[in-house]
Parts: C-alpha cells; sequence; structure tokens
C-alpha cells in the first residue's frame, strides 16, 4: 500500500514462493530502486553460484550461511553481514536453518511479484 509517498508492505500482504528445494523466498517491501526480500533457507541447502547486476546487502538473521564471493569464503552467523557488487559471482549454503535478508539496488525485476 502506497500512501504518501511511503510503500507498506505488511509482511502478511506478500506471499511466499518456493524458487528451489530448500529454499523460501518472501519478497517484501520494493520499488524500483530498491527490493527487501527474506529467504528461510534449510540447513544443507546449497544455491547455485551466480551473478547478478544488482548490489547485494546480505544479513544474517538467524542461524549460519557459508558465503563464497569473489574468491572469498567466509562463515556468516546470526548478525552478519556483507555486501556484494554487481557482477561479482557468489554462492551461499545454510549451515543449519537459517532466516537470511538481502537488499538488492536496484530491485529485482525476475523477483518482482
Amino acid at each position: 500500500m502506497k500512501k504518501h509517498g511511503v510503500i507498506f508492505s505488511p509482511t502478511n500482504a506478500t506471499t511466499a514462493s518456493l524458487p528451489e528445494p530448500g529454499m523460501q523466498r518472501q519478497v517484501l517491501a520494493y520499488n524500483k530502486k530498491v527490493m527487501l526480500v527474506r529467504h528461510h533457507l534449510v540447513k544443507g541447502w546449497k544455491g547455485t553460484r551466480h551473478s547478478h547486476p544488482h548490489e547485494q546487502l546480505v544479513y544474517v538473521v538467524t542461524g549460519g550461511i557459508l558465503f563464497d564471493a569473489g574468491g572469498t569464503t567466509v562463515e556468516l552467523r546470526s548478525g552478519d553481514s556483507v555486501i556484494v557488487e554487481g557482477g561479482v559471482e557468489h554462492q551461499a549454503t545454510a549451515l543449519e536453518d537459517s532466516e537470511v535478508l538481502d537488499v538488492f539496488v536496484p530491485y529485482r525485476e525476475d523477483y518482482a511479484q
């Protein structure tokens, strides 16, 4: 809901999708400049190595992931964050059941509902 230049996005107003086994994705608030996405990852899930033109901020809310980007692999735990510049190949693996928030700039048209 947009009102007075502010976009409100209650959690129950968006639906989650299952883009691949072990991952649940919920697109939260976004406009054409920025997008907030919540991912629930099941322990053992391993994402496909990929890149995209968007800047990406990754914040681990709960759990832990192994994050590989630009040839560097780090373990990220609850409260940790990382920024991936557009065009950099990266991949994540869930070390345990985890919740991760991703911010994309600009928004990802392929995720838009």
